[in-house]
């Protein structure tokens, strides 16, 4: 059994929150390459230049790439073969946010409770943790920062198997389509389809973990995510909105099996920055 210590996590967490807001991953840098090859407008072309400019001084002066500094959103892999030493996981975790979020000058977003007081928990604690045994003797931790600007266009349908393909496709367009220059496109179209209620909104969520433009592993899964991606670009809304050929960098579809009886679709959007980092421990 392999030990991991508590306070290891807590570093690795608090490192993970800062450089996923201050800097683009490399799969995001070379998405916006991609874009400004394919967009033909000139407005279009210099709010990509500028974003990419605004990534540079972020990087470089270690300042977050957006005032939105968002929620805290893990998907955590831990091997059944290790132990937490000195704490619990989550409190690990939340601690390590706890201190990202402050040592870095990060926005601190999170409410106690959504309806009344609406008072800020002053440490952006706490986060959205997603956890599952796999086999072997590593913890491996993925985050996704969640703007407001995203989560707010995210939506959710439960179709009727007769709707097939086609209604899960006019689902995904027409989201996108609403949400309109809300999330800071060029976006990056995470797609769930199938699970129950809460299993297709997280693995929407976890879709916008996958390197960008990294197609699915099955060829028909791929080749509806390039199908979605030319339509979703085909709307015009292009960068922050102000018309183009590139609203979304991708689409990525992750599938669940599901009951006979429904066919469950989750739409969630990942904005411009597409912050998104993983460490393994």
């Amino acid at each position: 059994m392999r030990r991991i210590h508590f306070n290891d996590i807590v570093e690795k967490v608090r490192d993970l929150c800062m450089e996923a807001n201050y800097s683009l991953s490399k799969d995001v840098i070379a998405a916006y390459e991609r874009a400004l090859e394919i967009e033909k407008s000139p407005l279009g072309q210099e709010v990509l230049k500028q974003i990419m400019e605004n990534a540079r001084i972020a990087d470089t002066e270690k300042m977050p790439l957006c005032q939105d500094t968002g929620l805290a959103v893990f998907f955590v892999e831990m091997g059944q073969d290790i132990s937490i030493a000195g704490g619990l996981l989550n409190d690990a975790i939340n601690e390590g946010v706890r201190q990202g979020y402050s040592k870095g000058y990060l926005r601190k977003s999170a409410v106690a409770e959504p309806v009344f007081e609406r008072r800020n928990t002053s440490d952006n604690t706490p986060a959205i943790i997603h956890t599952e045994l796999v086999s072997g003797d590593r913890l491996k931790i993925m985050l996704d920062i969640a703007g407001g600007g995203c989560e707010n266009m995210a939506a959710l349908k439960m179709l009727r198997p007769a709707d097939g393909i086609e209604g899960v496709r006019q689902f995904v367009i027409d989201t996108v389509r609403n949400a309109g220059a809300n999330p800071c496109p060029p976006v990056v179209v995470g797609v769930g389809i199938g699970g129950d209620f809460e299993k297709v909104a997280m693995i929407a969520k976890k879709a916008l973990l996958r390197p960008v433009g990294q197609p699915h592993q099955r060829l028909e899964v791929a080749s509806l995510e390039e199908d979605l991606l030319k339509r979703v670009n085909h709307l015009g809304i292009g960068p922050v909105g102000l018309g183009g050929l590139v609203t979304a960098f991708a689409v990525h579809v992750e599938i669940h099996p599901c009951h006979i009886a429904s066919l469950p679709v989750a739409v969630n959007l990942g904005c411009h920055s597409s912050r998104h980092k993983s460490i393994t421990i």
